[in-house]
């Protein structure tokens, strides 16, 4: 097995950080009430799967830690490419529209 294939504490604690970065940076575009209530649901999502990251990590669940870490990610990335969330430019933590 090789350092890419095996998931280990340490590069899930590392996903958890480039979430939360991301997280952090993005902000909400000017939407209407009714993209508002959609990106709000995508944003607990997010958070939704960011705490089940870090409970299965506590855990030692690792993988299914990697996953929900990866699920929180793309709920924020999501919201950036569709234009509900503003990702400042930033094409290393988001795929910008």
């Amino acid at each position: 097995m090789t350092e890419n294939t095996i998931i280990t504490e340490e590069r899930v604690e590392k996903y958890i950080s480039i979430t939360l970065e991301a997280r952090n940076k993005a902000t909400p575009n000017k939407l209407s009430n009714d993209d508002l209530e959609r990106l709000d649901s995508m944003m607990r999502m997010c958070d939704d799967y960011f705490s089940d990251a870090k409970y299965f990590l506590e855990n030692g669940d690792l993988v299914r830690a990697f996953g929900a870490i990866n699920y929180s990610h793309a709920w924020i990335d999501a919201a950036v490419r569709i234009g509900f969330m503003d990702g400042h430019g930033d094409d290393v933590l988001f795929t910008l529209p």
